[in-house]
């Protein structure tokens, strides 16, 4: 059984693709990744990174949102017109609005603290979130 998994990212797609690169390393056979960049250069270095399949901009994330069993990326894809204004407010709706487990790291950008994760370095934020996902996996494949 595979789990889809969005990642959704924008700009140089960085944390994304990190996040597929310690998927695909540690647990290559258990999930359908697929890119969702908010432009061509992000959907792209996420293909590079190991992604199944990509696709770029607002009516892919519209169209796939709600058809994937996970959806990670940083957590500015829930705030309406964050990543400089790469995540539409329709974007951020739809992803709020999917049935998915939304898995989103929390830099502390786009004017959002978060509490309890400045001690916390990307790579440990990173690992907690594959971690929670391969969680999300086990408690799916148990059902």
């Amino acid at each position: 059984m595979t789990l889809r998994v969005a990642i959704i990212d924008g700009q140089g797609g960085g944390i994304g693709k990190s996040i597929i690169e310690r998927i695909k390393k540690l647990h290559p056979d258990k999930f359908e990744i697929i890119a969702l960049g908010t432009n061509s250069m992000a959907t792209a270095g996420m293909k590079r990174s190991g992604a199944d399949v990509g696709a770029t901009g607002e009516n892919a994330v519209l169209v796939n949102a709600p058809k994937v069993d996970a959806i990670m990326g940083p957590m500015a894809i829930v705030i309406p017109n964050s990543i400089m204004g790469e995540i539409t407010p329709a974007m951020a709706l739809a992803i709020g609005n999917s049935p998915a487990l939304k898995i989103l790291i929390p830099l502390n950008r786009c004017n959002v603290e978060i509490p309890g994760t400045r001690n916390l370095n990307i790579n440990e934020l990173l690992d907690f979130s594959v971690d929670e996902l391969l969680r999300h996996y086990d408690a799916t494949k148990a059902l």
